[in-house]
C-alpha cells in the first residue's frame, strides 16, 4: 500500500553530532532522502542570539546533492536557550536567539520552524511559566510572519517539561496565542508517553498539524522504524485518512545510534520502502 511521498521523510542530522555535515549529507543521498530537516546545532550549524553560519555555505553543500531543506529546529534542549526561559535576561537572549534562527531559516528557504512550550522551575507555579511561553511564542510567531514561516509546535514529555506535554496542553496554547503563523506538530514519542494516538491528534487539531517527529519508540526513545514497538502501518494509514501531506522528520536521538550514524539511517529508511509512492 502506498502511503506518502518519498520527499515527505526529512532526514535529520542530529545523531550525526560526532561527523561532519558533509558526511550526514552524503548519507542522506546513500538513503535515498530529498528533504532534510536542519538541526541547527553544533558543530554543524553555529547559531547564537548574535549570529549564525553563512547560510549560503550551507545551502551550495545541500544543493550541490539535490535534497532541500524545509524545516530548520534550533537546539534547545541541551543549550542554555529555551521557550519558557525563566529569568528576564535568558529570556530576552532566547527570543534573540530563536529571532536568529527565523533568519537563518528563511535564507535557507524553509517552510517550518519546529518548537515547543519550553519549560519552567519545577518549584514555581506551573502558570508563571506557562505565560512566558505564551509570550516568546506570541513574539516569535509575529516575527516568523515577517519571514513567511510557520513555527509547528510539538509537546515533550513529562521528564523535558512541565508545561505542554498533551495534545490539550497544545491546543491550548495555540489557542491563547491565536496566531496564523503558530501550527501544531506531533512527536510520536511524546503521543505515546502521554497514551495518545494519532488519531486523537487529528480530532482535536486537524488542519494545524503541519508537521511530525515521526520515528519510533516503546514509547520512550526516539529509535529508529524497527527497533521501537510503534506500528509503521498503522500510523501512515492514520496520516492518509486524515489527508496529512506535510514533513515526517526523522529525530533520531538515542546514543546508540551515534556510532554508526549513516547505517542507522538506511535501515530505517528501508522501513518506509513498502509504503512510498
Amino acid at each position: 500500500m502506498k502511503l506518502i511521498k518519498r520527499e515527505q521523510i526529512a532526514g535529520m542530522n542530529i545523531h550525526y553530532l560526532f561527523y561532519s555535515f558533509e558526511y550526514f549529507l552524503d548519507a542522506q543521498v546513500n538513503a535515498g532522502i530529498k528533504t532534510i530537516e536542519l538541526w541547527a546545532g553544533t558543530p554543524h550549524f553555529f547559531l547564537s542570539y548574535l549570529e549564525y553560519s553563512d547560510c549560503k555555505r550551507v545551502q551550495r553543500l545541500i544543493e550541490k546533492r539535490g535534497l532541500q531543506v524545509k524545516i530548520i529546529t534550533p537546539e534547545n534542549c541541551t543549550y542554555q536557550y529555551q521557550f519558557a526561559a525563566q529569568e528576564r535576561e535568558q529570556f530576552e537572549k532566547s527570543a534573540l536567539y530563536f529571532k536568529k534562527a527565523l533568519d537563518a531559516g528563511a535564507e535557507l528557504g524553509c517552510e517550518i520552524m519546529a518548537v515547543n512550550s519550553g519549560w519552567g522551575y519545577w518549584n514555581e507555579d506551573r502558570e508563571e511559566a506557562w505565560k512566558r511561553s505564551k509570550e516568546m511564542l506570541t513574539v516569535l510567531a509575529d516575527y516568523a510572519k515577517t519571514k513567511n514561516i510557520r513555527l509547528a509546535m510539538e509537546s515533550l514529555r513529562p521528564e523535558e517539561s512541565n508545561l505542554a506535554t498533551t495534545v490539550q496542553d497544545v491546543k491550548r496554547m495555540l489557542k491563547e496565542v491565536n496566531h496564523p503563523n503558530l501550527k501544531a506538530m506531533i512527536d510520536t514519542t511524546a503521543m505515546g508517553v502521554a497514551g495518545e494516538t494519532i488519531d486523537q491528534w487529528f480530532e482535536e487539531l486537524g488542519d494545524d498539524i503541519i508537521h511530525m517527529h515521526f520515528i519510533d519508540g516503546n514509547p520512550y526513545g526516539h529509535l529508529i522504524w524497527g527497533d521501537g514497538t510503534h506500528n509503521i502501518k498503522k500510523f501512515l494509514e492514520s496520516l492518509k485518512r486524515h489527508s496529512y501531506t506535510g514533513y515526517l522528520g526523522q529525530e533520531i536521538t538515542e546514543f546508540d545510534y551515534y556510532n554508526r550514524p549513516a547505517e542507522a539511517d538506511l535501515r530505517n529508511r528501508k522501513a518506509f520502502d513498502p509504503y512510498i509512492i
